[in-house]
């Protein structure tokens, strides 16, 4: 489900311009903060919860929330947010957090050398999903259908593709025996782990704006609306290829060294936001920034599973990842929307989310020279 979340600047998009008028970004961000802030601390528990064979239940509890998420939000009223925030934050998100962790993990049930690959793969479906979902609910919204009947249209698309998901969805290996690990000695004792959460903390802080945001943006830029309505898509499209790539790329150049290189472009790109005035420079912008971003995205649990000792400390280490993630995650967006002010002033924005990607490759070339001088290497 975390191809739906990913389209959520569609919503954001729709609720400043029409279903929310009275609110100001910042408030409607907070809306897709909370998104994101369950899909990863629920993910968290979930991820727990797998490993002790839940992951049937965990489905079955995913779906039918995720039901009573966008069916609920087909009932909401204009103008009233507290339904929306309750529909679209709260209960999308914990339905998206139940599925997202064991969604990933069940693949580390059938391979392990190839693992990252595989994992790159899996994590492209998100951008793949993200590229249809934008197009399918600007047509729907905006066209004769309308927004209520349009969320109806797209939660029973999304209902067959979980059910079809779970037919086929098994996990092959015993549950885990609870395992206590030393996560005090992991942060205190280990600065690239510590500088990896870190990291974490700049890359969620940066992550968020131009995928919330650029449809709006080039809809107040003269871009017509049939075509800004691709934007997004393009985006998400590009973000496929960014997950990809880089991860096939990652055992003859580096893991660690990829997530530096695309971190650092990934902030570049972000600062030149505000020079982009017309259709080119925006497609252009959202082609060179999928791609960077979606290698961050990607290459991220891999680069934390890097420093795992055994095999059995990743989906600790991750889940801590993961913990952190979510925190800044429900923030980012509202601060973005906070910066941007009533009068929109992209540059505020645009130089938050660019210096913090371009700190996190600061701090993601730390812990890599840190992690290099232990493991006597450079392709790490």
């Amino acid at each position: 489900m975390a191809w739906y979340i990913n389209a959520f600047g569609v919503y954001q998009d729709y609720y400043v311009r029409v279903y929310l008028t009275g609110y100001s970004p910042d408030t409607i961000g907070w809306i897709g903060g909370m998104q994101i802030f369950l899909n990863f601390i629920v993910g968290v528990i979930s991820g727990r919860l797998f490993d002790k064979g839940y992951f049937r239940s965990l489905f079955v509890a995913s779906v039918l929330l995720h039901a009573v998420a966008l069916f609920t939000l087909s009932l909401t009223q204009a103008g009233k947010y507290y339904q929306v925030f309750l529909a679209n934050g709260v209960a999308f998100g914990a339905a998206s957090g139940l599925l997202y962790v064991p969604s990933l993990s069940i693949v580390t049930h059938y391979f392990k050398t190839r693992r990252p690959i595989v994992l790159g793969l899996v994590s492209s479906g998100s951008a793949l999903g993200a590229v249809l979902h934008p197009i399918m609910l600007n047509k729907l919204f905006n066209g004769p259908i309308g927004f209520h009947n349009g969320i109806r249209v797209s939660a029973g698309l999304n209902l067959f593709l979980l059910l079809a998901a779970f037919a086929m969805m098994r996990t092959r290996l015993p549950p885990k025996t609870f395992q206590r690990f030393p996560v005090k000695d992991w942060i205190l004792k280990e600065p690239e782990y510590a500088l990896a959460l870190a990291v974490c903390v700049f890359s969620f802080f940066a992550l968020f704006f131009p995928i919330f945001y650029i449809q709006y943006y080039a809809l107040t830029h003269g871009v017509q609306r049939s075509v800004a309505f691709y934007i997004l898509s393009i985006l998400n499209a590009s973000s496929f290829f960014g997950r990809l790539v880089p991860n096939a790329l990652a055992p003859k150049l580096g893991l660690t060294n990829l997530i530096v290189f695309f971190t650092f472009s990934a902030g570049v790109i972000t600062l030149t936001f505000p020079a982009v005035k017309d259709l080119v420079g925006i497609v252009l912008f959202a082609v060179f920034w999928g791609f960077c971003s979606g290698a961050v995205v990607s290459l991220g649990p891999a680069y934390v599973g890097v420093m795992a000792k055994d095999l059995n400390e990743t989906g600790t280490r991750l889940g801590i990842f993961f913990s952190v993630a979510s925190v800044v995650a429900l923030f980012a967006s509202p601060i973005c929307g906070a910066l941007l002010t009533e009068k929109y002033l992209w540059l505020n924005a645009s130089l938050f989310s660019g210096i913090s990607f371009i700190i996190a490759a600061a701090l993601a070339l730390l812990s890599r020279n840190i992690l290099a001088k232990k493991r006597g290497t450079q392709i790490i």
